[in-house]
């Protein structure tokens, strides 16, 4: 390039350097809030330097590179470049660039590390853990720095500089915002600065001199104030929560108070001096009042913002000098185990002060609306920042989490290990333990396992101290111990229950040997019984006694140490003791009674005997007077008497029972009583006899009195055979019994004469002999009635019959009501019973047949139809008619049979009408059968569409079979009994009609089937032919 080109470029240069102001360079501490933010400015500057200079020692060998080279190869003259190639457009490119670079050389705020917490709080804790996670996290940390510096100057040059348009000039990274649009230094711009210069002088009212005194009047009143006083809050030792707020709520209100007493009043006292306003115009009055506004709603927010900072670094995990230390209980309520307060209710609080600190002076007022004593005030933005609540908030969730994590651990030990008393795990032991059964020994090994565990609870310590939380546990300490001995309580009250019982029993069963041994034996066999109880109580039954209150006083010794005996079982466990000494002088007064009770019953065994000997004697003497008893009339009177001596015997019976045992208690010789054994065998045959007789007159006297019609012959022949035959043996046995006494009798008498001869007198007559043939000769008599009543008693004897009879005899004999038997007999009907046999024997005739009528009738009333559905037709089809058809074929034989009997005539008409029902109910069933193997047939056939279209008239024939066939299978199925079922009115007609019906369809059919064997002329069978037309198989049917 020539030279003259080169002084035009510099000059340019210079001119756009005149008119360019100077780059203010920023004070190195902007940005720099915090000292995180410190020293990431300075590690900045650090790297950027140190990239400078190897860019710099690059540069430098680059030309060292560049001159060693041009010694050696002689430079090219410049070439001629076009004149395009240093246009204006060319110039103002290389500018923009240049100034470019200028303004990127700038040092560039970095991004504030709060907006870096902020973004990391967005992350879940568990995307950032593991060492991985962390270098990810701090490689995209790196990431959005550098982009936030690249956006930033890119911003600072859309900001300061307007690109020109041209076309070769890099791409920037897309538009950026409008707003604030930078200046367009290519133009001359001093007398814009100097009309900017004046406005800012009218209206920047901040360096005002008043301006300055009220800020240094807000530096010397709020620099080394804060509204808590936090110093010392920690060595008051623990508080409760709601102390602490109260406490500092009232600090803060005084803090509040004095500033509105001293601050507030100077504030005001600047303004109403009359120098303050006198540059003022009076159109920027409001805008020099929103000033003073401003700074002082910024002393107010860096005031509060101060305050907060301070409460959060009282809970600054490093330095914990200022900590407070919060009072919380461990507490038992309600079988549960909670913090009082509670960790939220804490969190809450201490929360709850930092809102409380932001909600102090929201109040101020203005100084125009103070200087203008309006009623409606208008009160200074003293409000906090958004983001600094929400830090102060995190950061004291995080550090109030922090601080509780011990006070946490320690109530998770708590539940760890005795949760198992609250949750319903000890109820569920206890209540396993006791449903088995356990010995005494076993409960109170599983009963000091509580005590135990409540004397471990108690042992624990009762305060712990954490760095803010002193935790006392004695509440939930004495929670837990109750809990613990209720437990073991429950399982005390059940062993004391068990040893109460136990000792109740004790006490019970020596009452009872006490009892039992002093009772009075009211008979032998209870003395008996007493002297065994006894027996046996004083050797093993006192012996078990007294081992069981050996354990009972262990028992006693144990429960003295953990149990408290209410009255009563003191009283108990004192009687349980005492009973081994009061029950010997017991004994001694049972060996007294007994002794005198077996001397009176030895005395009443003789006394009993005696008397049973003479009540024997009389039994005897009763016993001979039955020889004596000879009158029939009397025989109701000879029963009583011989009963009544019946139970006497018995009684004597019963006696020599007792008394046998009664010696065999006493270990004496048992009597015999032979007399009596005698006595029983004597008065049998009596008794049977008396009540034989006595059981002849009274059926004779039912037959003889009683109504006539109810009588019948056979029965009647039969009873009077039997009583025949009895009173025949009676009389064998008494007279065998006659000759065996009168033997006995003679020999007897041969003894005491000595072989004397002497004629004896015939032996008298016996009552009871004559007795017996008298009733002998009554039932002989009798039998002569028989026929009389065989023939006239007939169960088969009608009105008819006996009209017959009355003719025979010339009036009429038609028994009533009042007729009897022996009025029959007073009427001498002998010379006419062989007519009447004649009558009787035809009436009998015409009963059997009648009879046997209704039985056939009364045989229809079980049978019924066997129906069942047909497949998926919902009809049902009649089955099994076998046995209904052969019961058919034998009553309808056995009827004509009966019709042609000589003896049917009276009833000539019901036996005709039985036999035509009979034979239209056959004939039903053979047409029903008929109609039911045709429609099984037809029904799968005329299912098909293609059928009936095909064969429309035979289709309309089956439809109205189909009809009728449902419609009496419907009846049918209502009542399946065979008579029911075949008394529909027209049955027989109906099915007649569709069997007629059904051969005109087979022929159709059977037409219709020929007809498609000549379209199908290699079809073998119809069901195949049939099949190709339409749906339908040959029906199975049994």
């Amino acid at each position: 390039m020539s030279d003259p080109n080169k002084a035009a470029i510099a000059a340019e240069k210079e001119a756009l350097n005149l008119k360019l102001p100077p780059i203010v360079r920023p004070r190195e501490d902007i940005g720099a809030e915090t000292s995180a933010q410190s020293k990431l400015l300075h590690y900045r500057r650090h790297k950027e330097q140190k990239k400078t200079i190897n860019q710099l020692v690059i540069d430098g060998a680059k030309r060292n590179l560049d001159r060693t080279l041009d010694k050696k190869t002689p430079l090219s003259p410049e070439p001629d470049y076009p004149p395009t190639m240093t246009s204006e457009i060319k110039k103002k490119g290389f500018n923009y660039i240049y100034m470019k670079r200028c303004v990127e050389s700038s040092p560039i705020v970095p991004i504030q590390q709060e907006w870096l917490d902020h973004m990391l709080m967005l992350i879940p804790e568990s995307l950032k853990e593991g060492k991985k996670r962390e270098e990810l996290v701090e490689s995209l940390i790196n990431e959005v720095s550098s982009d936030f510096e690249k956006s930033m100057k890119r911003y600072l040059v859309k900001s300061v500089l307007v690109k020109p348009p041209i076309k070769w000039l890099e791409d920037e990274g897309g538009p950026l915002p409008e707003s604030p649009v930078g200046l367009d230094y290519s133009n001359l711009w001093h007398s814009s600065y100097l009309q900017t210069r004046s406005q800012i002088s009218a209206n920047l009212h901040i360096v005002h001199p008043i301006m300055k005194m009220l800020l240094d009047l807000g530096y010397t009143t709020f620099a080394n104030t804060v509204l808590l006083d936090l110093t010392g809050i920690r060595a008051k030792g623990p508080i409760d929560c709601e102390s602490l707020k109260n406490d500092l709520a009232i600090q803060i209100k005084k803090s509040e108070e004095k500033i509105m007493n001293t601050w507030y009043p100077k504030v005001i006292n600047l303004f109403t001096k009359k120098e303050a306003l006198e540059s003022i115009k009076p159109e920027k009055l409001d805008a020099f009042y929103n000033c003073v506004s401003i700074l002082m709603s910024n002393q107010l927010k860096d005031l509060l913002k101060r305050t907060v900072e301070g409460f959060v670094n009282l809970f600054d995990q490093e330095d914990q000098r200022g900590l407070p230390i919060f009072k919380m209980e461990l507490t038992f309520d309600d079988d549960k185990m909670e913090f009082y307060p509670t960790c939220q209710d804490l969190e809450d609080v201490v929360l709850g002060l930092v809102e409380r600190i932001a909600e102090a002076l929201q109040n101020v007022q203005t100084v125009s609306s103070w200087l203008s004593g309006t009623s409606t005030t208008v009160s200074l933005d003293t409000e906090l920042p958004e983001h600094v609540l929400q830090w102060a908030l995190n950061t004291l969730k995080v550090a109030v989490h922090r601080n509780l994590e011990g006070a946490r651990k320690h109530y998770e030990t708590y539940v760890e290990k005795y949760n198992w008393l609250l949750d319903g795990t000890a109820v569920e032991m206890i209540e396993t333990f006791q449903a088995e059964d356990h010995t005494f020994d076993e409960y109170t090994a599983f009963i000091g396992k509580f005590f135990s565990l409540a004397s471990e609870i108690m042992l624990l310590p009762q305060w712990v101290h954490y760095p803010m939380v002193r935790l006392d546990c004695e509440d939930l300490k004495t929670g837990l111990t109750n809990k613990a001995r209720a437990f073991a309580n429950i399982l005390l009250n059940d062993i004391a229950s068990k040893h109460r019982r136990e000792n109740e029993c004790i006490c019970s069963e020596f009452e009872a040997i006490k009892e039992y041994a002093l009772k009075v034996p009211e008979t032998t066999e209870e003395m008996m019984d007493q002297i065994a109880y006894v027996e046996k109580a004083r050797t093993t039954g006192i012996q078990e006694l007294v081992l069981r209150i050996e354990e009972s006083k262990r028992r006693m010794s144990y429960f003295l140490d953990v149990f408290l005996f209410p009255q009563e079982d003191l009283a108990l466990n004192s009687a349980v003791l005492m009973w081994p000494w009061k029950i010997n002088p017991i004994f001694d007064d049972n060996d007294e009674l007994i002794e005198n009770a077996k001397h009176n019953k030895e005395n009443e065994l003789i006394a009993k005997r005696e008397k049973l000997i003479l009540e024997i004697e009389k039994e005897s003497r009763r016993m001979e007077e039955f020889t004596e008893f000879a009158e029939l009339d009397r025989m109701q009177q000879y029963v009583v008497d011989v009963r009544q001596l019946q139970k006497r015997i018995q009684e004597s019976e019963e006696a020599v029972q007792f008394i046998n045992k009664e010696e065999e208690l006493f270990k004496w010789e048992l009597t015999k009583y032979p007399e009596l054994d005698k006595l029983k065998v004597n008065i049998e045959p009596y008794q049977k006899f008396f009540n034989l007789v006595l059981k002849w007159q009274r059926t004779e006297k039912r037959w003889m009195d009683g109504g006539f019609l109810d009588l019948n012959g056979e029965s009647m022949e039969a009873d009077v055979d039997e009583f025949s035959r009895e009173i025949f043996k009676t009389l064998k046995f008494f007279q065998t019994k006659q000759k065996k006494e009168l033997q006995e009798k003679r020999k007897a008498a041969k003894r005491r004469s000595l072989g004397e001869e002497k004629v004896e007198d015939e032996p008298k007559e016996n009552p009871t002999i004559a007795m017996c043939s008298t009733v002998m000769e009554q039932i002989k008599v009798f039998k002569e009635y028989i026929p009389t009543v065989s023939i006239l008693c007939n169960p088969g004897m009608r009105a008819r019959h006996w009209k017959q009879i009355s003719e025979i005899l010339g009036y009429d004999l038609t028994p009533d009501s009042g007729t009897t038997l022996r009025k029959i007999l007073k009427l001498n009907l002998t010379p006419y019973l062989e007519k009447f046999e004649v009558i009787s024997a035809g009436a009998s005739k015409e009963f059997s047949l009648e009879k046997a009528m209704h039985t056939m009738i009364e045989t229809w009333d079980d049978i019924a139809f066997h129906i069942s559905l047909y497949r998926e037709t919902g009809v049902y089809i009649l089955s099994s008619v076998d046995e209904i058809q052969a019961l058919l074929d034998d009553q309808i034989i056995k009827t004509q049979t009966m019709r042609g009997s000589p003896f049917i005539k009276p009833f000539e008409k019901e036996i005709k009408a039985w036999e035509d029902r009979l034979i239209r109910i056959q004939e039903t069933i053979d047409e029903w059968l008929k109609v039911q193997a045709q429609w099984l047939y037809l029904e799968p056939i005329f299912c098909s569409e293609d059928i009936m279209q095909q064969m429309p008239e035979e289709g309309r024939q089956f439809q109205t079979v189909d009809r009728h066939w449902r419609d009496i299978m419907k009846f049918c199925a209502k009542d399946p009994k065979v008579l029911a079922a075949t008394s529909l009115t027209g049955l027989l007609e109906k099915l007649q009609n569709c069997n007629e019906l059904l051969e005109k369809i087979m022929k159709g059919l059977n037409a219709y089937l020929e007809k498609k064997r000549l379209f199908f002329p290699r079809a073998r069978c119809s069901g195949k032919v049939a099949h190709s037309s339409g749906r339908f198989n040959a029906p199975e049917y049994s």
